[in-house]
Order: C-alpha cells, then structure tokens, then sequence
C-alpha cells in the first residue's frame, strides 16, 4: 500500500499560492506570484518524486501544469510528468481528461483516495492543491507524509496551507536539510 506525502512550497507565514509564476495564481488580488522561483528548491526534494507512483492534483493545479509542462520539452521533468499517472480531484472537469494518463476522480473523494492508496505500491504524491489538501483534511483522510519546502520570506498575504479553521494534526519530524540559500526542507509523518 502506497502512502499519501503532500510536497509544497511554504512562506515562513505558510502561504502557498503562485510560487512559480507572478501569473500563476492572481485570486483575491495576490501580487506576490513567483516568490519560490529564485530557491529552486523542488530540485532539493526528488527524493519525493522518486517515490511516487501517481500524482493526485486538485482542478487548478492540474490546469496550471497541464498548460505548462508538456510544452516544456526540454525539461527532464516533463517526461515524468507526462508518464506518470495523474489522479484529478474535480467537480468541474469532464472526462476525457487532456493530458495523457489522466483519470478524474469521481464520487466520494475520500473513499477513492483510500482505494488509491490501497492499489499502489509507490506514494500518491500531491504538489500544490492547498483546495484539495484542506478538502482531505477535513474529511479525516489520513496524509502519511509531509514535504514542506519553507522558505524564508513572509508575504503577509495570500492563500495558506492550513486553515485557521482546519483539522488538529500532530506530525513528527523524521528529516531536515536546508538548501544553501536557506531554504529547510522538513518531512513530517503523521
């Protein structure tokens, strides 16, 4: 059975919104869009991408990296990205999906995540999604792991990872390493 690791870029003040692009996510007014650009950090944390089988994306994300990745030929990134099996978490979309090895998930999401985790072997890795992952945390669906690349700026605006209103989650940290500029990856287990 595969485990459930969430891997996302942090704020120190937790906001997660638009860390690629200034465009990449503008709601309710953020200006702050590519702040995790300069770090490239995600190249610090294949370790999570090594380990998953699927990736499970919430509409938006899969959107934005759909609309990215597969024009990026000469990224090593988007062949895995194309390969990979992508789970979509949506009430918006219809299938068929457009991009290869797409698959909606349809019903109740907690109970198809779990059937999910039980048919890999490998880890569901889920990048970004913060909508998804507040959504699977209300619902009591257990995240196994945590990859939180946290880097040290404070934005004083935009959308976080975790709720003010959110789940109770106690996590234990089981690794650390910071990047040379000052970036700390912390995984956490729960």
């Amino acid at each position: 059975m595969g485990k459930l690791v969430v891997c996302t870029n942090l704020t120190l003040d937790g906001v997660m919104q638009a860390p690629a692009r200034p465009d990449e996510d503008t709601r309710d007014g953020f200006t702050h869009g590519g702040w995790a650009a300069p770090y490239a950090a995600m190249a610090q944390a294949g370790q999570a991408f090594a380990n998953a089988g699927a990736l499970l994306l919430g509409r938006r994300t899969y959107e934005d990296f759909y609309d990215v990745w597969p024009k990026r030929v000469d990224s090593p990134f988007t062949p895995w990205l194309n390969n990979i099996r992508k789970y979509v978490v949506s009430t918006t979309l219809k299938e068929p999906l457009p991009w290869m090895n797409s698959v909606l998930v349809k019903g109740d999401v907690a109970k198809e995540v779990a059937a999910i985790k039980r048919e890999m072997d490998k880890h569901v890795l889920i990048l970004g999604s913060g909508e998804l992952v507040r959504s699977l945390m209300r619902n009591s669906v257990v995240i196994d792991e945590w990859v939180l690349l946290i880097h040290p700026l404070v934005l004083g605006s935009g959308r976080r990872l975790f709720a003010t209103d959110g789940a109770t989650t106690a996590l234990s940290l089981v690794n650390t390493t910071a990047t040379p500029n000052g970036v700390l990856i912390a995984t956490y287990r729960s």
